[in-house]
């Protein structure tokens, strides 16, 4: 079971964390989320996880409330649309979690 995991710093209080787990070349579980260090500790803002035996996302507010949708994408695409929604988007997922919105 190769397993990949990293962190990505993007921003002097911000990162990517990554996870991924594969079986027979197949991606079997994976972790990609977007975080900010607020009060000494890392908020999840974006996570596209496999968590529930599905792939999904989790939205974060700062206030810890969660809005989750469901992905029907294989967990292989799923996690290619993760690494790219994030790379790509994460300073206005910042921007509005800071807000107190919904990224």
């Amino acid at each position: 079971m190769p397993e990949r995991r990293y962190t990505l710093p993007v921003w002097i209080d911000t990162r990517i964390r990554h996870y991924h787990r594969t079986e027979k070349g197949r991606v079997v579980k994976f972790l990609v989320q977007l975080e900010v260090h607020i009060e000494g500790s890392w908020k999840g803002v974006v996570r596209y996880d496999t968590a529930h035996g599905y792939a999904h996302i989790d939205r974060f507010n700062l206030a810890g409330k969660k809005r989750k949708e469901r992905l029907n994408l294989t967990f292989k695409e799923a996690l290619t649309r993760a690494e790219r929604d994030i790379k790509q988007n994460w300073l206005i997922y910042r921007e509005r979690f800071l807000k107190g919105e919904f990224p």
